[in-house]
């Protein structure tokens, strides 16, 4: 039997079981519309790469593969984080949980630093679209950091949205809101930020490795 005290139920849920259900398929199809509205953005670079792939090879070569290495390795590991606060949730470990969810926030802080100081560099080499980009031998590469921008621009935004829903949920079980008969809002959290990474890691290749050597 659910802990009814720590898990309030809507009124228009006949069970706890049934509302738990509805929240997952909620998030679901919630990360369905983001997968469409990221897809947009692959396909366009698949078809810009496509059709200028020289151009593309070269503006590959401009990308940090030092950061973006950097940062692969800082999401994957806030994902780890946050499987734990999950695992611990499950088992009613209040003080692991918030522990591990203050992990997974401090890295994804850690992300947009290092991300802000690679948009700095970028900034600084003229790498942004516009009168003064500094790519002259491949003009068409300014496509590239068109698409560069806005996919880590919209990946960022992402994470910042992130931070803000674990900082609540962290928050909220500091408070012992939940215990390991009421988790839900910890899992289905834990389900974007599982998304956030992974969109992050098709990011990776697509902007920082595919063509550098060529």
């Amino acid at each position: 039997m659910r802990n009814q005290a720590n898990a309030p139920m809507a009124e228009q849920f006949e069970t706890l079981e049934q509302q738990e259900e509805v929240s997952r398929l909620g998030m679901w199809a919630f990360l369905a519309t983001e997968v469409m509205f990221f897809g947009g953005l692959f396909m366009a670079y698949t078809v810009y790469r496509h059709a200028y792939p020289h151009a593309f090879a070269i503006a590959s070569k401009h990308t940090n593969l030092l950061y973006g290495t950097v940062n692969t390795a800082i999401l994957l590991t806030s994902s780890l984080w946050m499987a734990f606060a999950v695992h611990a949730a499950s088992e009613g470990n209040r003080k692991l949980l918030v522990r591990y969810l203050l992990l997974t926030i401090l890295f994804a802080f850690g992300f947009l630093g290092v991300k802000a100081l690679e948009y700095r560099q970028d900034f600084l080499e003229h790498l942004i679209p516009g009168r003064d980009f500094a790519v002259p031998e491949a003009p068409k590469s300014e496509i590239f950091f068109y698409l560069y921008w806005a996919m880590t621009g919209l990946h960022g935004l992402h994470v910042l949205i992130g931070i803000g829903l674990l900082s609540v949920i962290a928050w909220m079980s500091s408070r012992g809101r939940f215990s390991e008969k009421y988790y839900n809002p910890v899992e289905v959290s834990g389900l974007y930020w599982h998304f956030v990474d992974i969109v992050w890691i098709f990011l990776y290749p697509l902007l920082y490795l595919i063509d550098r050597h060529v």
